[in-house]
């Protein structure tokens, strides 16, 4: 069975602003996302399957589904801040979505076979898809709790524009990951290092280049869609989630409870792809260039779709 892929789209670059995720970045409007479908259909995935807000369907299906759907199957699924387990209602005050598994619980009706999820504004590159492509259609039939994670290298995800946002992974034998630890400035140095600020904003730490990082591209079976469901009502039910009316039900957070319960395991697929996105707006032309020279160097055809 051909896994498939679940894209994160219900979110508005709010440092970037506006939708990123329809920003025609490639030489005839393509966007971010249909680069890396475009990879994905290569890598062997079979399904689609977007998460988006409600209020801007009808946009979406004609600007982005439409290009899709004659070449394989799609399906939409909504997020919203109400869809909540039975007997849980929305805090009063509260505008934030629950965050990045919240989304991913959304697909829990229309995925039954092994699939990736990625954002839809971070560019991937070919070889991150193939690498998690190899490893979902590789899974014996009824897997579960068989997970993983394409780690990319920190000095291939870094943006020349400022710092940057990175679960910094730590993995054991078998390439197993064992923690994965948020560090929200990451850049590299005038001395070529690459160094996360800590937690107490008192020092840069240096890691090597080759340090894996998350970049929410995830592997999972359909067994996950369970288990979330489940931890969702607890982190609902936390004194510490009613008193902060920004938090959120992050992957990581699902991620990091499953392996220490020891329900699952999440290996950590090196890729050589570099990442690139566009987090600032002074990021754009940058990204417009590599693109460009991506698509003279033969990577990708003139035209995708």
């Amino acid at each position: 069975m051909k896994p498939t892929l679940f894209l994160l789209a219900a979110g508005m670059g709010s440092r970037y602003g506006g939708l990123k995720q329809m920003d025609g970045l490639g030489p005839n409007g393509e966007t971010i996302m249909d680069y890396s479908i475009y990879d994905a259909i290569n890598a062997g995935f079979g399904k689609l399957v977007f998460v988006i807000r409600k209020d801007f369907e009808k946009d979406f299906r004609e600007k982005v589904v439409s290009k899709y759907e004659g070449h394989l199957p799609v399906e939409v699924v909504f997020q919203s801040l109400e869809d909540l387990p039975e007997g849980f209602t929305v805090p009063e005050g509260r505008t934030k979505p629950w965050g990045t598994n919240h989304a991913v619980l959304m697909g829990k009706d229309v995925i039954k076979e092994p699939f990736a999820v990625i954002n839809c504004d971070d560019f991937y590159g070919r070889d991150s898809f193939n690498v998690m492509g190899k490893f979902l259609s590789e899974l014996p039939e009824g897997s579960t709790g068989k997970y993983s994670m394409v780690g990319f290298r920190v000095g291939n995800t870094l943006s020349e524009s400022g710092t940057v946002s990175r679960g910094v992974c730590a993995t054991g034998e078998g390439n197993f990951l064992e923690t994965v630890v948020e560090r929200t400035k990451i850049e590299r140095k005038e001395d070529g290092e690459v160094k996360y600020l800590s937690e107490d904003e008192s020092t840069w730490v240096a890691i090597p280049d080759t340090t894996p990082v998350s970049m929410n591209f995830w592997g999972f079976t359909p067994d996950y869609f369970a288990h979330s469901a489940e931890y969702f009502k607890y982190f609902l039910g936390l004194e510490s989630t009613k008193k902060n009316l920004k938090a959120e039900f992050f992957i990581p957070l699902m991620i990091d409870k499953l392996i220490k319960e020891g329900t699952a395991t999440v290996e950590v697929l090196d890729t050589t792809s570099k990442w690139f996105g566009v987090t600032y707006p002074e990021d754009r032309p940058e990204t417009v260039a590599k693109i460009k020279k991506l698509v003279e160097d033969g990577v990708y055809p003139e035209k995708l779709f």
